[in-house]
């Protein structure tokens, strides 16, 4: 049977675990097989910066820091289920990606 794998990615957790909570209510309502939400491994993007531009006083940085939360849940591609998924508001900050696997 062919399944859908969603893929979730945000900056913010909290946003992130809310919508793959809402995704397994559904999948729960609906009665259909689905596994996950496998949290992957936290993406750290790392940039550091001279406190002074000009080059003047002491040699100084800061390092800011952007990670990014992924979790992945598959799901049987039940037709009604997945209706009721694309219609979940998605909050700007999170990323989500629906592939069909076999």
């Amino acid at each position: 049977m062919a399944k859908a794998r969603i893929k979730l990615a945000s900056t913010d957790q909290k946003l992130l675990n809310e919508m793959c909570n809402q995704i397994i209510d559904i999948a729960n309502q609906m009665k259909v097989k689905y596994s996950g939400p496998v949290p992957l491994p936290r993406k750290s993007l790392k940039i550091t910066t001279r406190k002074a531009p000009d080059g003047e006083g002491r040699e100084t940085y800061e390092t800011w820091e952007l990670r990014i939360y992924k979790r992945l849940i598959d799901i049987d591609a039940n037709e009604k289920a997945l209706k009721y998924i694309m219609r979940i508001p998605i909050p700007k900050d999170v990323n989500v990606e629906i592939q069909f696997v076999e």
